[in-house]
């Protein structure tokens, strides 16, 4: 669905308008080639130069589609029920247009634009800075809220179970893919300092130094989630290895005790000539020396701590 918006210098609120305009933001949410077709003719576009914007494994990046033109490929992060997942969000700027393109719904900018705020699509260089500043802002949320979550798992590593397991594998997916996308951000951002792509105001230079900041330190913030998720899941396989070692020292040693009787009354169970066999204690004897054995192995394995 193609949706066009204004906001003028006294307005605070985006207004939605029938057709593109100057300074309008055109928003493309759940976008197909028709829409990229009408894109295309909008922008004076061939349709092959947009196309990527439909990849949902699209690369973050930094394109140049003419001398006046130019595409920004990020990624914002979206939850789900079944975690996390990062889809595509193309940015396109030109003279006098601002198009944002997504294959998918995407929450960021459905905020931006129902929310009010000083930002205008006319002001180009510092919308596009307040749009990866909510990327990033919504990276970091995610990334707290992962981090919050695996905190929990390192009270208590003895109880941590099955699920725990498979939860923390989620957790540590969810963060990779965060991780896989701010890397590519942080350097579009330094990018646009290079001012190849746009003509920046020393305010505008100051925000995206400082938008770049954030960036790295929302990277490094992941970074810090993934290697705690990595020394606790390094922890968990430790202590199931030493459960699973201690149950089969457990097993070894109940069967090596229980093994020991089992093997005397077969012994004497046989018909041959044994001693004590026309003995009158015989019986008591034989119980006698299976109490001892018996005794003696659990002794044994108590000292060895394999039971």
């Amino acid at each position: 669905m193609i949706t066009y918006y204004l906001k003028n210098a006294h307005e605070r609120v985006f207004q939605k308008v029938p057709a593109a305009q100057e300074n309008c933001l055109t928003h493309v949410e759940n976008a197909n080639t028709d829409h990229l077709l009408a894109i295309a003719k909008q922008l004076n576009l061939d349709l092959d130069e947009i196309t990527d914007s439909l990849d949902l494994m699209e690369i973050p990046r930094i394109e140049k589609l003419n001398k006046t033109t130019f595409a920004i490929f990020v990624r914002f992060p979206n939850m789900e029920e079944n975690g996390v997942y990062t889809a595509p969000l193309t940015i396109i700027l030109s003279t006098d247009q601002f198009v944002t393109i997504s294959p998918t719904s995407c929450p960021i900018m459905k905020n931006i634009i129902n929310n009010p705020s000083e930002f205008k699509p006319h002001d180009k260089t510092e919308f596009l800075v307040h749009i990866l500043l909510k990327i990033i802002q919504s990276y970091t949320r995610v990334i707290k809220k992962i981090r919050t979550e695996v905190v929990i798992h390192e009270k208590d590593l003895s109880k941590v179970n099955e699920q725990d397991i498979t939860e923390l594998t989620q957790k540590e997916e969810n963060l990779n893919q965060c991780h896989n996308a701010l890397q590519p951000i942080r350097k579009v951002i330094k990018a646009l300092l290079t001012r190849k792509f746009a003509t920046l105001e020393e305010d505008d230079q100051d925000e995206l130094e400082d938008l770049l900041l954030g960036a790295e330190q929302a990277e490094a913030l992941c970074e810090l989630s993934l290697r705690v998720i990595i020394s606790l899941r390094n922890s968990v396989q430790v202590v199931i290895t030493d459960q699973f070692n201690k149950t089969i020292k457990l097993l070894t040693a109940l069967t090596i005790v229980l093994n020991l009787p089992t093997t005397i009354s077969s012994i004497y169970g046989m018909n041959v000539e044994l001693p004590f066999a026309k003995s009158p204690y015989a019986f008591e004897i034989v119980m006698s020396f299976i109490v001892v054995s018996f005794i003696g192995s659990l002794y044994y394995f108590q000292r060895r701590r394999w039971l």
